[in-house]
């Protein structure tokens, strides 16, 4: 046997008895040449292979080839884009513009590898504001499926087409009939890679794919109109908006009315950086991120560091296992982000990471929390702020046991509607946490928070409107208060409720106070790979902010002496080394933070009123004017909704009033 054809191989196996044996052994090399000469040589790869290589990096499916031709369009300037499809994307997918058109000349060129008209130098790189400019996708795509372009500019008499099946074509472009724009009809994709073209799913599927694609690309140009088609039907149809005021239609359009009528518009602008679009309500969360559109200058994104500030904007106010829905988009200098990291340019690099993600967490963080009862005007619906109905998702009721309602006498009712002399905004001595036992270690820091008194509007008189939440009339199997508003009924759960309250003020009073640590008695020595040890080191100032003191005393030690003192009886290792993880990834961490809510929250859920509590009518009235002036008091500590709306309309219908 030739030295050419052999070669060595070591296995590895286990004799029984737990110990690993090692075995030489001498093979032939199966692609050896039967001449001597060495097996492999390197050698340049067909156009054609090449281009399907490419195309694995870029098509996965029919979706991937519309997503492709679709930013094209964009680049071009396009205003309205037809897409018609058959059997999901595998048999037909046309895509048809308005936009420029591609030179006669140029349209053989354009399916050619490495062909592109939107970069010129290697400056160019990095400052890209199209979607497309790789030059890959309409090749790639070529080399897969029996492809024609056509195309018209103006000013020309008619159009130019140029077609290929499954290799780049030969000769000039052909004369045809064409309106101004561009016209790619993809046929048979897959036809010449049957091991590819068996990994395709169901016809409904891979349509759904490809709907999610145009749905997505639509809300990040809503100056464009959208047609798509599958097997001559019209599946979705949006036309361009000419006006801001018209971007909500859209919205709704693609994420339905239910997200419409739960909407809060945002737009925040700081460091060069501008937030705007759509977030949900916490209430109106998903059992899955199917909800979530993100866009940086215009290009659909999926991006970890981005996915993460949003979960960090929700993280006080969703209840567990839910996903937020949203609909945004960040602008930016494009030499601020690098776009060439991925080929489907799905991900993208933020040249300042933690700038980005500050930014992105604190405008939806504000903003949700800037949302009391009543407020309509940052809502992206319609004047009239809609019912706020606000479903348990799954949450265990509280025992429905004591007096079924509370009667009220006429004094009552007057009293709560302005009887005394004061408005509903002014304070009161009345305190519902007075009522509540507290042991010794939540009387220490919610001392200013749960025996805080709370605002009373049973004795006002001079009331010139109805408040958001309205005045209490009943009490309801003392779980729930019922408040009549202007629109109808409210619905409180006044434990939530008062939860959420307690809860802000206890943050407020923690935050104003600072971190309070404590030694350890022993010091936690943690082994530490040497970067996580450089880190702990570089941010020991971060870590002492948040109460901890932390030393590296080896290349790969470090060691913890002082911890907060809510988290003494906390995972101090796994705690450390998840903030360290996060530092690494994301530049900096809540980790500690939340531990420490969660710490907070369990003390306000023990320092609030309790379920078959029975309240006066001025302890109902201070709860609803609190809950009015209180940071995300639509949600308690868990997620949960504390209160619900019912309009008059609603109400007459339950009972076929006016038929």
């Amino acid at each position: 046997m030739r030295e050419s054809q052999i070669f060595f191989a070591w296995f590895v196996y286990n004799n029984g008895n737990g110990t690993e044996n090692v075995v030489k052994v001498l093979m032939s090399n199966p692609n050896s040449d039967t001449q001597g000469a060495p097996a492999q040589r390197i050698h340049h790869l067909s156009s054609q292979l090449a281009n399907q290589i490419a195309a694995g990096e870029v098509v996965e499916r029919p979706a991937s080839v519309v997503k492709e031709l679709l930013e094209n369009s964009l680049d071009a300037a396009a205003t309205q884009i037809e897409i018609d499809v058959e059997q999901g994307g595998a048999r037909l997918i046309r895509v048809r513009d308005n936009g420029v058109g591609i030179h006669r000349e140029d349209l053989v060129l354009a399916l050619n590898r490495h062909a592109t008209s939107k970069i010129i130098h290697a400056d160019d790189l990095d400052g890209i504001a199209t979607l497309g400019f790789r030059g890959e996708a309409l090749p790639s795509i070529a080399s897969i499926a029996r492809m024609s372009l056509t195309s018209r500019q103006p000013g020309e008499e008619s159009g130019w087409r140029v077609s290929s099946e499954g290799y780049a074509p030969e000769g000039d472009a052909a004369p045809c009939a064409h309106p101004l724009g561009t016209t790619v009809e993809i046929r048979d994709l897959f036809f010449n890679t049957p091991a590819r073209r068996k990994f395709l799913r169901k016809e409904k599927t891979e349509f759904g794919h490809l709907e999610e694609v145009v749905k997505r690309i639509a809300l990040s140009h809503f100056g464009v109109g959208f047609q798509l088609k599958h097997h001559q039907r019209v599946v979705l149809s949006l036309r361009p908006i000419t006006n801001t005021e018209q971007y909500i239609e859209r919205v709704e359009a693609v994420c339905g009315q239910p997200f419409r009528e739960n909407a809060l518009a945002i737009e925040y602008e700081a460091a060069g950086l501008r937030l705007w679009g759509w977030v949900a309500l916490p209430a109106f969360s998903r059992s899955q991120a199917d909800m979530q559109y993100f866009f940086v200058n215009g290009r659909v994104i999926r991006d970890k560091l981005v996915s993460h500030a949003i979960r960090q904007a929700y993280r006080d106010v969703l209840y567990h296992g839910r996903h937020p829905a949203f609909v945004l988009n960040l602008e930016m200098a494009p030499e601020q982000v690098d776009v060439n990291v991925h080929p489907t340019k799905h991900e993208v690099r933020f040249r300042e990471g933690r700038l980005a993600h500050d930014f992105i967490f604190r405008a939806i963080h504000r903003s949700l929390a800037d949302v009391r009862p009543g407020d309509a005007e940052n809502r992206g619906t319609s004047e009239q702020l809609p019912a706020q109905s606000m479903p348990a998702m799954g949450a265990n009721p509280l025992p429905q046991q004591g007096v079924a309602v509370m009667p009220l006498t006429t004094s009552q009712r007057m009293a709560s509607f302005g009887g005394g002399t004061a408005t509903y905004t002014r304070q009161s001595n009345i305190s519902l946490g007075a009522h509540e036992p507290l042991n010794d270690a939540y009387k220490v820091l919610a001392a200013g928070a749960v025996a805080q008194p709370l605002a009373d509007s049973g004795s006002g008189s001079d009331v010139s409107e109805v408040p958001p939440l309205g005045f209490a009339v009943a009490q309801l199997h003392g779980v729930y208060i019922l408040a009549q508003n202007e629109a109808g009924l409210v619905l409180v759960d006044m434990h939530a409720a008062h939860e959420r309250i307690t809860y802000e003020r206890m943050k407020q009073t923690f935050n104003d106070g600072g971190i309070k640590s404590q030694p350890l008695l022993v010091p936690l020595s943690i082994a530490v790979n040497q970067k996580e040890a450089a880190l702990a080191e570089e941010f020991s100032a971060v870590f002492a902010s948040l109460g901890f003191d932390i030393q590296r005393i080896a290349p790969e030690t470090i060691v913890v002496r002082e911890v907060p003192t809510l988290l003494s009886d906390a995972d101090i290792e796994t705690l450390v080394r998840d903030v360290l993880s996060d530092i690494n990834t994301y530049g900096e961490s809540v980790r500690v933070e939340e531990r420490l809510n969660e710490v907070l929250a369990t003390m306000a859920c023990h320092g609030s009123v309790r379920a078959n509590r029975i309240l006066t009518l001025p302890e109902m009235n201070a709860l609803l004017r609190d809950m009015e002036r209180t940071e995300r008091s639509g949600q308690c500590n868990h997620g949960r909704p504390t209160w619900t709306q019912m309009s008059m309309v609603e109400l007459d219908k339950l009972f076929l009033r006016g038929r």
